[in-house]
């Protein structure tokens, strides 16, 4: 199954073909206008609704879905899980008004690879589709300090939890996480361990086995919330 760093690899010299879902038609176009005016990204098609979002990637196979989180039909959040089920190389961004705890929760746990609210301007958007096909995630800022407290709140019970966790990594898969916590794509681990990119992908791979975790997204939620990654 092709993951994050092939697909990067296969856009590279590419246009990064990108699909808008969104509920609201004037948004939708606007966006897909000014993006189209960006280099090196191409809109390939436009959803009104989650069961469309589903159907559209499947049939186009993006780089990157800029997915909306309250839609008709299915959630934005349903179709997130759904697209990363069928069509594992798309990265999505949630493009969102809201600004809910649950839905940013929600949104990572389904496989979302950032949470952007509509707030942001348009250059900042093209932005985090350049920066999620390199592998990185994405949240803004206010989001994220949410994410903070809650993992605030969390860390009270923490070291309950990592006793019976942590165990279930091996040094250098803890290593590899670290690292994917910080951000760094595949390769930039590589180079800094100086190990094969295949060896990376098969620690990554285990790590979310181990851990029964679905994205890298969750697994910085995980590092942070251990404390294997301090902040």
């Amino acid at each position: 199954m092709p993951d994050v760093e092939e697909a990067a690899e296969r856009v590279a010299g590419d246009s990064i073909r990108v699909l808008i879902c969104d509920d609201q038609p004037l948004f939708r176009r606007g966006l897909a206008m000014v993006l189209e005016g960006e280099a090196g990204i191409e809109v390939v098609g436009e959803a009104e609704d989650g069961d469309d979002a589903l159907a559209k990637a499947e049939d186009l196979a993006p780089d990157v879905v800029l997915m909306d989180v309250r839609m008709p039909k299915s959630s934005g959040i349903e179709a997130t899980r759904a697209i990363a089920a069928v069509v594992p190389t798309a990265r999505i961004v949630m493009l969102t008004a809201s600004d809910e705890e649950d839905d940013l929760y929600e949104a990572i746990k389904a496989g979302a690879a950032g949470y952007l609210l509509k707030e942001v301007s348009i250059e900042e958007v093209a932005g985090a589709i350049r920066a999620v096909v390199s592998g990185q995630s994405l949240i803004t800022p206010s989001m994220a300090s949410k994410l903070l407290v809650e993992f605030s709140s969390l860390s009270k019970k923490v070291d309950e939890r990592r006793a019976v966790l942590a165990p279930r990594l091996t040094s250098r898969e803890l290593e590899v996480l670290k690292l994917v916590a910080e951000g760094m794509s595949n390769r930039q681990i590589a180079v800094e361990l100086y190990i094969s990119e295949n060896t990376v992908k098969n620690h990554v791979r285990n790590i979310l086995e181990k851990l029964h975790l679905h994205s890298r997204m969750e697994a910085v939620v995980y590092a942070v919330r251990e404390k294997i990654l301090d902040l």
